[in-house]
């Protein structure tokens, strides 16, 4: 039996599903936004709907963006012939706070895990390859998670260039296994730049 009026209990499940929200921080999130003021709270509504609408993928490197290029693709000046390969856009983030990589992205929106139904084409990987085919590119860096999936994804990737002739490099391990790009600090993920390895 809920205590709550059944919009307030539609409202505390959906923030449920948030990541790393349970039910009481759910609860905390659902009467916040019932006590904010109501253009406040439209305009919460109104930002979530816009992004829905607006953000897609970028058409060179997979990141999310509101136009045809993402922020790192128009930029001038970037280094053309490193591409760094990260499962998702908030990696991106993480390696642009350091301001030590100066070189392109690649977003491949996962990690293959067989367990959760996830295999290479649920992933960006014939884009990297398209990309691949204008000889400009000398290196490409794996810089998926050190965690099983990033690991298995990462050395998949690196049989597939193989024929490319490029070198291939593997971030060094400056993060720890099973920890997220996105909560490394600079200085970690620096490190982790500067001793990559060839895989």
């Amino acid at each position: 039996m809920s205590y709550h009026a059944a919009p307030l209990a539609r409202l505390i499940e959906q923030f449920e599903k948030l990541p790393g929200i349970g039910h009481k921080s759910a609860q905390r999130l659902a009467f916040y936004l019932l006590n904010m003021p109501e253009k406040d709270a439209e305009g919460f509504v109104k930002s979530i709907i816009e992004a829905r609408e607006k953000i897609h993928e970028c058409s060179v490197c997979c990141n999310l963006t509101d136009q045809d290029l993402c922020p790192v693709c128009r930029a001038v000046g970037r280094d053309t012939s490193i591409i760094c390969v990260v499962e998702d856009a908030r990696d991106i983030v993480a390696f642009e706070r350091t301001r030590e990589f100066h070189g392109l992205y690649h977003v491949l929106h996962g990690t293959i895990s067989p367990m959760d139904g996830i295999g290479p084409e649920q992933l960006r990987i014939k884009q990297l390859l398209a990309r691949l085919s204008n000889k400009e590119v000398k290196e490409v860096i794996m810089a998926t998670n050190p965690t099983v999936e990033g690991e298995a994804t990462a050395m998949y990737i690196s049989k597939l260039l193989v024929p490319f002739g490029l070198k291939v490099t593997r971030l060094a391990y400056g993060i720890p296994v099973g920890g997220d790009l996105e909560y490394a600090d600079e200085v970690t993920l620096r490190r982790s730049l500067e001793g990559r390895n060839i895989l």
